[in-house]
């Protein structure tokens, strides 16, 4: 039998030179014999097929043999990739071994054809790029499964005009850590590091962060929040900003409580406005004509607050029932709730709308920025003013929305404002109205303001006031690698540094979000591989012990990240607006009854030395990023222990994480277990949580409505900050991908 080699040259096929790479594939993995996957090959073989078949046909047979009995074919068909990936490098860059090439060549090459940005040249000289190069630990490229690596190489490392392979695995965690390194000081000793903890899979920077540092359009945040005003100029400012990080890739929060409601007066005419739903629906339609860099449609949250007269069509603007006119289907709504709307839920009273305009009219305040008592207090004022319109509805009806919604399309997204401005280390600096698309991001916002225009010889000059436009810059601890408290301290206080360098790198898609980012300097802490941590400490979902450990894990991790930004503070100063916060007088600490000797400890420290980041702690999603660390998605339960993907022209079977005899009864799916648990888990985990989590409902059809409200409720009396999905069963929803740490 003949073959086509790669470089389309004819020869005999000579088994023995693929018996070599099936062994090295196989070798180390119990119960994946090397003959077996042999034997399934041959049928696949016809006379002139080409060696890149081979391969391809050979990693697909692999990957297929991945079951819950035998998940180590999983790493075979990795290997094997790897192997295929070394092999067209090596074509498509020239140089003839089998293995890496000469970096400082690939960077040059790179930077030439505008794949990387000039700026990695300018700060590294050829010998510290090579002193680089030998630093690179290819075996690392073995610890991917198979749809960690094929995830990797098909979507982040960088190829050429004609999808050739050009970046391997290990160079791509290198160019990031170079990025991300170059303006430290020891910049060398910081490239080293951060390469360490990406290449060993012990951390995940967000997708921005991956795909684009390195390049010369690195936008390296997940996503975005901005305030809507109530007038035309700042309602289409944001539209605007909205495109401008939808075109650099990010996604976006937007608040729009504001707004007058439909109805109301403008300029004194009665009943002029047209509502928040036709805004919402151009965010709509910018989310569909400015795409994510072409990969997808733009992703917009929208948030509305419950007491707002436009609430009730706002919670029909993705159902399938009512005016088509009033729809906005690819948005994803949010809703603000404070505690009094929870507890007239709960004791079945009425509930009163207002239209924000009236009341800033009326009563010369504006009653979204207030929470707590005050809210509360401002609330009753305007129920009791005879002067002010508002219309009554029973509580529960309002919440019989949300879940129907919530039922039929997995949103809106609720957040708690009085919980989440109660514990805001910064409130002497603002207020939080809403969170983010993932719902893990709550940090101060205020809207940008117009101050004047001016036109001399046809060149028009506006000055702006710039608002507090929150930034998400992200990245995930994977527990799934951590075996220890020291693990933990050594990855989350580097993963601190290479976050608060992100804000200093960064590519910002417009001026406001650099001056915010600058000006806080927060950070999103996540965790990934947490239902796998779980289980290789065989601990039960649903169980006491669970709690107890999700309590004392994440103390832990928020003691290591306040620690890392005082260790950076003392290098670099503390952000700019640290006099006065929380972190200063200690509030924070005692707010979370962290009383031990080594938190009071850290208490004097901070107060000392300042803290760099004004929020650290916030847990996202992972889709993406925990799929290519093999790990389990963010905070969530698996969905199951083994299912299959199916791709374009494949099939990849997988299974959940270091599945084995030990962890196999400790991976219970989503949809099987007692949602409560899983809220009295994001109870305990919010204490030591800054921000928030996206923290998802998993339910079936057969759940009665009691039952559900009855989650919800839990939820709030728990003190979660925020919910994201409810994942009904029979539900697909659409994953965030902006915000995958």
């Amino acid at each position: 039998m003949e073959i086509i080699k790669r470089n389309g040259l004819k020869e005999e096929l000579i088994f023995s030179k693929l018996k070599k790479v099936i062994d090295f594939a196989c070798d180390g993995f119990d119960n994946c014999d090397a003959l077996e996957l042999e034997t399934a090959l041959l049928p696949h073989f016809r006379n002139h097929i080409t060696t890149k078949e081979i391969q391809r046909t050979l990693i697909q047979v692999a990957s297929e043999k991945t079951s819950v009995e035998q998940p180590n074919w999983q790493y075979v068909a990795a290997k094997l990739l790897v192997y295929d990936l070394y092999k067209e490098a090596a074509i498509n860059r020239k140089y003839g071994h089998f293995a890496y090439g000469d970096f400082y060549s690939l960077i040059t090459y790179l930077t030439d054809k505008g794949f990387y940005g000039k700026y990695i040249l300018e700060h590294y000289s050829r010998n510290e790029i090579n002193e680089l190069s030998q630093y690179i630990v290819p075996e690392r490229d073995f610890l991917f499964n198979y749809v960690g690596l094929k995830t990797l190489s098909d979507r982040y490392t960088i190829r050429g005009l004609n999808e050739e392979i050009l970046e391997l695995p290990q160079e791509l965690f290198m160019g990031v850590a170079m990025h991300l390194a170059m303006k430290e000081n020891d910049r060398m000793y910081w490239a080293k590091q951060f390469y360490d903890v990406l290449s060993k899979l012990e951390m995940t920077v967000a997708t921005p962060t991956l795909s684009n540092a390195r390049k010369p359009f690195h936008q390296l945040s997940s996503c975005f929040i901005d305030t809507v005003p109530d007038n035309l100029w700042g309602i289409y400012n944001v539209d605007q900003s909205f495109a401008q990080v939808s075109k650099h890739g990010g996604g976006m929060g937007i608040y729009v409580g504001k707004v007058r409601s439909r109805g109301a007066a403008i300029r004194g005419h009665k009943g002029a406005a047209g509502g928040v739903i036709p805004w919402v629906k151009n965010y709509n339609n910018t989310a569909l004509a400015v795409d994510q860099l072409g990969v997808r449609s733009g992703a917009v949250a929208v948030y509305l607050d419950v007491w707002h007269k436009d609430i009730q069509d706002f919670l029909n603007l993705k159902t399938n029932n009512g005016d088509d006119r009033m729809k906005a289907h690819d948005i994803f709504p949010g809703i603000c709730i404070p505690d009094l709307f929870m507890e007239r839920v709960k004791a079945r009273e009425s509930w009163y709308l207002f239209d924000p305009h009236e009341v800033r009219s009326r009563r010369g305040y504006s009653i979204e920025d207030s929470w707590g008592e005050q809210f509360e207090e401002r609330y009753w004022e305007c129920v009791n003013d005879p002067s002010i319109s508002k219309d009554e509805v029973p509580a529960i009806d309002i919440m019989k929305r949300i879940l129907a919604s919530a039922f039929e399309t997995g949103t809106p997204f609720l957040f708690f404002r009085d919980t989440v401005n109660r514990a805001n280390p910064n409130k002497h600096k603002g207020i939080i109205y809403c969170s983010n698309l993932c719902t893990e991001i709550c940090q101060n916002m205020s809207s940008t303001e117009m101050l004047e225009e001016q036109h001399e010889e046809g060149v028009i000059t506006t000055k702006v006031k710039s608002g507090d436009f929150v930034v998400c810059n992200l990245s995930s601890l994977n527990l799934g690698r951590m075996h220890s408290r020291e693990d933990i301290e050594r990855v989350v206080t580097v993963q601190m540094r290479m976050m608060d360098n992100v804000i200093d790198l960064n590519y910002y898609p417009v001026p406001q979000a650099q001056i915010t980012n600058q000006k806080y300097r927060a950070v999103g802490l996540g965790t990934s591989g947490y239902h796998q941590w779980l289980a290789q400490h065989q601990i039960t979902w649903e169980s006491e012990e669970h709690l107890k450990a999700a309590d004392e894990l994440y103390e832990w991790i928020s003691y290591c990240a306040i620690k890392g930004s005082m260790a950076i503070a003392k290098d670099k100063g503390a952000y700019s607006v640290f006099e006065g916060s929380e972190w200063q007088s200690g509030e924070y600490f005692t707010q979370r009854g962290y009383e031990t000797a080594e938190w009071s400890t850290l208490r004097e420290e901070v107060a000392r030395f300042g803290v760099r980041n004004a929020w650290m702690f916030a847990i996202a999603p992972t889709a993406s990023t925990s799929l290519i660390a093999g790990s389990t998605a963010g905070i969530d339960p698996i969905f199951n222990k083994y299912w299959i993907e199916e791709k374009k022209n494949a099939v990849i079977p997988q299974t959940a994480p270091n599945l084995n005899p030990e962890t196999f009864w400790y991976y219970k799916e989503a949809h099987l277990i007692d949602q409560k648990w899983s809220i009295l888990a994001a109870g305990k985990r919010q204490v030591h949580i800054d921000q928030a989590q996206s923290f998802n409902l998993y339910i079936t059809p057969e759940l009665s409505a009691k039952d559900f409200l009855d989650l919800y409720m839990t939820a709030w009396e728990q003190g979660l900050k925020t919910v994201y999905y409810c994942r009904n069963k029979s539900l697909e929803v659409e994953e965030c991908v902006s915000c995958s740490a």
